[in-house]
């Protein structure tokens, strides 16, 4: 999704309270669909509509519908420090390393693709190298994902606790979270600036409209969901194991291909798609209108 880049005249303060706000928005409303999605991916078993329930809502699929919906906000607070964090990295950094690398490496990229080519390109690298340093976020990444499909393997411990503990534990499957943010970053930032640039014939980004931002974000969010899936899909089954439970990719690329067929790469695809276009309008209307209205102020 595009960043809100702006004409410069909003504060640093501005944009962290702006897109800070929008991520806790964010994540109240679509924090159940990212639990069913981590859920369907974290499932070995063949899915069936049988068994969809007891894989979505565990212990409470056979309690009241009031007690299922409330099961799907597990790590809620982890989620809450990891999404916040990201929504403020991701729409700050991005214009930043974009700065940089067309400041220092314009020329080349300009020489290398063309003009219009070589803008996108800059966009999408920098949406790139955006991803690769969201790494350091991942311990927050590891609690929420591990109390949303495996809750035992905290065993009454709190997050102080875990983190004193289990220490360098936390950031296992880092090589494959920047394996997939890196394309999936690309695909995100690159594929919304190829649809304003060749679709909506937009030659200012920062200038789009409403409209133009949306269907821009749709088509980048799509294509990084869908590019990063399969990497996405191990790194959630590294995350999800016990703390003294240690795997390899490897394994479960091996595991997953000999027991679920190649297929199970793409698991939890279909409700990560179906929310991408309500979800990037929010967040992204939320920041647009908040990041203007605290620069009045801060």
């Amino acid at each position: 999704m595009s960043p809100p880049v702006g004409s410069g005249k909003d504060s640093g303060t501005a944009r962290v309270l702006g897109s800070g706000t929008s991520g806790i928005a964010e994540l109240l409303i679509f924090h159940p669909v990212d639990t069913v999605a981590k859920r369907l991916m974290s499932n070995k078993n063949k899915v069936s509509f049988q068994t969809l329930s007891p894989i979505i809502f565990r212990d409470a699929a056979s309690k009241p519908v009031v007690t299922k919906l409330l099961s799907l906000f597990p790590g809620l607070g982890y989620a809450a420090g990891y999404k916040v964090s990201q929504r403020i990295y991701k729409f700050g950094g991005q214009p930043y390393f974009n700065d940089v690398i067309s400041r220092h490496y314009k020329a080349q990229f300009t020489n290398t693709f063309g003009e219009r080519k070589g803008k996108m390109m800059m966009q999408a690298t920098a949406g790139s190298l955006t991803g690769i340093g969201e790494v350091v976020l991942l311990p927050l990444d590891a609690l929420k994902i591990k109390r949303q499909v495996n809750p035992e393997a905290f065993r009454g411990r709190g997050v102080i606790r875990i983190f004193m503990e289990e220490g360098t534990t936390l950031y296992r499957g880092w090589g494959w979270t920047m394996a997939r943010n890196a394309p999936g970053s690309f695909a995100l930032f690159g594929a919304s600036a190829v649809t304003k640039e060749y679709v909506l014939d937009v030659q200012d980004y920062s200038k789009a409209t409403w409209t133009q931002n949306f269907i821009a974000s749709i088509a980048g969010a799509v294509a990084s969901i869908t590019v990063a899936a399969p990497l996405d899909t191990v790194k959630t089954r590294i995350q999800n194991a016990n703390f003294e439970h240690k795997v390899s990719g490897v394994t479960v690329v091996k595991d997953m291909l000999k027991h679920e067929g190649p297929t199970a790469f793409f698991k939890g695809l279909t409700p990560k798609i179906l929310v991408v276009g309500p979800k990037l309008v929010f967040s992204y209307t939320i920041a647009q209108s908040l990041i203007p209205f605290f620069s009045k102020y801060v």
